[in-house]
């Protein structure tokens, strides 16, 4: 820790420190950073406008967003990141819970052909809720959210067709908080356009998960003991969980765990380096 330079110092790389209370007061340039690609998840700002105050600061190139985003490409990696060019400013990387379940639809729409779908997140309270019973804009989020499940709305349904426009009226939503401090779960009730046994499914699933383009987007669990605390840590955006798998004809339910934070945070960071034009090499190689 270097007090005096408000710096931190993690295996050889220094992390410094910026105090300031807008983007217009901040040079990074004095810091010796220059074409900084800036990671904005404070939450406040969600429009290119309002976003695009970053590049107001001296040495700056472009702005991530870490939340959904109104009128700017929202990114799930390993979906839509294509769409991502070298002339973009400012784009977001969607929310957590988006990211979590858009590979698994993309996948299913591809191969089963969804008709209808209802998205329903057992999501771990967060810091926009109140600890204990006070006032609150939005209903129920103001209850204490250490000891209740508090139902609640998400914009994750909506969110899916800005990454998929062919799901688009297809889905609906909802959430529930609950009282854990990390690891989410969204669980796909989709009626799809052919059947499918749990069994087909699964190994479907398991192929994909192991061995497609997505197996940094979406892990596989067969264990019949998983639960919640042994996902954190996840690097997946979500992990498919076999032995929770109902089919019933052409309907099927699909639970999908993630880590809402360290997950989420591994796809902004995939996401960050694709925008600064970092790409590692992964072994083996493809022919």
């Amino acid at each position: 820790v270097l007090e005096d330079e408000n710096k931190l110092v993690i295996n050889g790389n220094e992390i410094q420190f910026i105090y300031s209370n807008s983007p217009a007061e901040v040079d990074y340039t004095e810091y010796g950073i220059n074409d900084a690609i800036i990671v904005d998840n404070t939450g406040v700002w969600k429009t290119e406008k309002d976003l695009s105050q970053h590049l107001q600061s001296k040495g700056t190139s472009k702005v991530l967003l870490t939340a959904p985003g109104n009128d700017i490409k929202n990114i799930v990696m390993g979906v839509n990141d294509d769409e991502i060019q070298p002339d973009d400013k400012v784009i977001c990387a969607a929310s957590c819970t988006t990211n979590a379940i858009v590979p698994t639809l993309k996948i299913m729409n591809d191969n089963f052909d969804i008709v209808r779908g209802h998205v329903e997140t057992v999501h771990s309270y967060t810091n926009d809720q109140n600890l204990i019973d006070n006032y609150h804009a939005a209903d129920r989020r103001g209850r204490g959210a250490a000891i209740n499940m508090v139902l609640t709305s998400t914009g994750a349904a909506k969110a899916v067709a800005k990454a998929l426009p062919e799901l688009s009226g297809k889905l609906t939503g909802n959430a529930i908080r609950v009282p854990t401090p990390n690891v989410s779960m969204a669980i796909l009730n989709l009626t799809l356009s052919k059947e499918v046994d749990a069994e087909t499914l699964n190994e479907f699933m398991r192929e994909t998960c192991l061995h497609s383009d997505y197996i940094k987007q979406i892990d596989f669990s067969d264990s019949p003991e998983i639960v919640s605390s042994d996902l954190v840590g996840s690097r997946t955006a979500a992990v498919f969980d076999a032995q929770a798998t109902i089919t019933n004809g052409n309907t099927c339910v699909l639970y999908l765990w993630y880590d809402n934070e360290f997950g989420y945070t591994c796809q902004v960071r995939r996401v960050l380096e694709k925008m600064a034009g970092v790409k590692y090499s992964r072994y083996p190689l493809k022919p």
